[in-house]
C-alpha cells in the first residue's frame, strides 16, 4: 500500500492510520538500520538466532509437547484475557455468574459485549505502572505491572465502577458511569498510595474521562447507550456470513477504534488538521524537500492490543472469524523492545549510553528520537523472530502465529531476561517517562 503517491496531507494523514502504514513505516527504519544508518543504535542481525533459541526454551517449558518440542496447537494467542486471569480464573467465573441471573437468559452476543467493555477499559488502564506499584487481592496474592493492572480493573468492572446503573447492572461500561471517575476514585480502587505509588495516574485517569466523551460522539460504532460493547452491533453489519459464521475483515475492527477512539489520546502531531495519535517523526527517515509526514512513523500500540484483545472473546463468545490478521503487527513496547537490546541485537550507540539515570539505563520520553528507533526495529525484529522460530521448529504461520509468538515468547521472554539482568527492579533496558497513554 502506498497511499501517499496518489494526493497530499489529508491522504498522508489516513495513511498513517492504517495497519499496513505500521509495517512499511517500520521497514524503512530497518533498512537505515542495515546500513548502519540508526542515530541511536547499532544493529547486529547475527544476535537473532540467540533470540530464537531462547524464545524456544521458553515455548518448550511452558507448552511442551510429548516428544520434548513444543504443543503449538495449545498456545492461546496474545490478548488481554490472559492477564486478566492471571494467578486464576476470573473470567469464567464472570460469564457463569452470567448464566445465573435473574429474568430472561443472558444472549451470548450480550456476554461478549460484557467482556469487550471490560477488555477495552483494562487494555486503556494498561500503560506501564512502574517498579514499585501493587494489587492486592482479597485472597493475599499481589499483581504488579500488566497482570496487577488488569486484576485490579476486573474488581472495578465487577463492583460497578464504570456501569451508570451499578445496582441493577454493574458488568458494562457506559458513558455515564465514565463520567462519575475521577483520579481519586481511580487511586482508591487501585490501592495507589504513597507507600504505593503509580507513574501515568493521571494519564490514565484521563483517558477514561476522555473515553466517555468518544463513546458520546460515535452513536454509530458506539450505540445510543454510549456503551464499547455495541462495536459488536457495528461489526455485524459489516461482516459476510459464511456458514454458520460471521467473517469480519480486521481492517472493519481497526477503523472503528481508530476512528471512534481517536478523541480520548493527547494531541500530539497532526496532518491536514488530523491528529495522528501514537505516531511520531523519526531522524533518519528525514530528507530534504519530502512531503510532510514522509518521516513519520506509525505504532498505533495501545490500538493493537486493543485489536489483538477483543479479538478474542468475538472468537470465543460468538464463533467470529476474522480476516487479514496477518497485517497486524508485533506490538512495540519496552517487553518485546527489551527482548533486542537484552540479547545485544540493538546496542546502544554512545549518545545514548550518555543518558543513563541512576539505574544504570537510559530513561526517555516516549517522543525521544531512540525511542522511536527502538520501537521500529521491535515491529520488525519481531517478524524476523517469529520467522526464524518457524524455521526452526518446522511449521508454518498457520501453525504458529504471529499473535502466538507474543504470548508464548517474546513478550514473557523480555520481562524474564529483564528480571535476570537487572533484579533489583525488573524493569527494561530502557525507561521509559510513561503518561499512561502510550506504554
Amino acid at each position: 500500500m502506498n497511499l501517499t503517491e496518489f494526493s497530499g496531507p489529508s491522504v498522508q494523514a489516513a495513511y498513517l492510520r492504517t495497519l499496513p502504514a505500521i509495517r512499511e513505516r517500520c521497514s524503512n527504519v530497518h533498512a537505515m538500520a542495515q546500513q548502519g544508518k540508526l542515530e541511536y543504535f547499532d544493529y547486529n542481525p547475527d544476535q537473532e538466532s540467540s533470540v530464537v533459541n531462547y524464545c524456544l526454551e521458553i515455548m518448550k517449558r511452558d507448552f511442551p509437547a510429548a516428544d520434548g518440542g513444543v504443543d503449538f496447537a495449545s498456545i492461546p494467542p496474545h490478548g488481554r484475557w490472559r492477564h486478566l486471569d492471571a494467578g486464576k480464573s476470573r473470567i469464567a467465573p464472570l460469564i457463569a455468574k452470567w448464566d445465573e441471573e435473574r429474568g430472561s437468559p443472558v444472549s451470548e452476543k450480550e456476554k461478549c459485549k460484557r467482556l469487550i467493555d471490560l477488555f477495552l477499559v483494562s487494555v486503556l488502564l494498561d500503560a506501564g505502572a512502574g517498579n514499585q506499584w501493587v494489587y492486592n487481592e482479597p485472597d493475599g496474592q499481589s499483581y504488579s505491572r500488566s497482570e496487577g493492572l488488569a486484576v485490579a480493573t476486573v474488581h472495578m468492572f465487577d463492583q460497578g465502577l464504570f456501569s451508570g446503573s451499578p445496582e441493577a447492572q454493574p458488568h458494562r461500561v457506559d458513558a455515564q458511569g465514565l463520567s462519575q471517575i475521577d483520579e481519586g476514585s481511580i487511586a482508591a480502587a487501585m490501592q495507589v498510595s504513597d507507600t504505593n505509588p503509580m507513574v501515568g495516574l493521571s494519564g490514565r485517569t484521563s483517558l477514561l474521562i476522555n473515553l466517555k466523551a468518544a463513546l458520546e460522539s460515535n452513536p454509530r460504532f458506539f450505540g445510543s447507550d454510549a456503551r464499547p460493547g455495541n462495536i459488536i452491533d457495528f461489526l455485524e453489519l459489516e461482516s459476510k456470513l459464511d456458514g454458520s459464521s460471521q467473517r469480519v475483515h480486521v481492517s472493519s475492527l481497526w477503523g472503528v477504534l481508530l476512528e471512534g477512539l481517536a478523541p480520548i489520546w493527547p494531541a500530539r502531531f497532526s496532518i491536514a488538521g488530523v491528529q495522528l495519535g501514537d505516531v511520531w517523526p523519526c531522524s533518519v527517515l528525514t530528507t530534504d524537500g519530502q512531503a510532510e509526514g514522509d518521516n513519520f512513523v506509525p505504532f498505533h500500540k495501545l490500538t493493537g492490543w486493543i485489536t489483538y484483545s477483543l479479538i478474542e472473546p468475538m472468537e470465543k463468545i460468538l464463533k467470529w472469524r476474522f480476516d487479514g490478521i496477518e497485517d497486524m503487527t508485533g506490538l512495540p513496547e519496552y517487553r518485546n523492545g527489551g527482548l533486542l537490546i537484552d540479547f545485544g541485537i540493538l546496542t546502544l550507540k554512545p549518545s545514548l549510553k550518555s543518558l543513563t539515570n541512576t539505574s544504570g539505563v537510559p530513561c526517555l520520553l516516549p517522543s525521544h528520537g531512540a525511542v522511536v528507533e527502538w520501537r521500529a526495529m521491535t515491529v520488525i525484529e519481531l517478524d524476523r523472530i517469529a520467522d526464524g522460530i518457524r524455521r526452526q521448529a518446522g511449521v508454518n504461520s498457520c501453525d504458529l502465529t504471529l499473535a502466538q509468538v507474543l504470548e508464548s515468547a517474546t513478550w514473557k521472554g523480555g520481562r524474564e531476561i529483564a528480571k535476570r539482568l537487572r533484579p533489583l527492579t525488573g524493569g527494561p533496558p530502557i525507561e521509559i517517562e510513561s503518561d499512561g497513554t502510550v506504554f
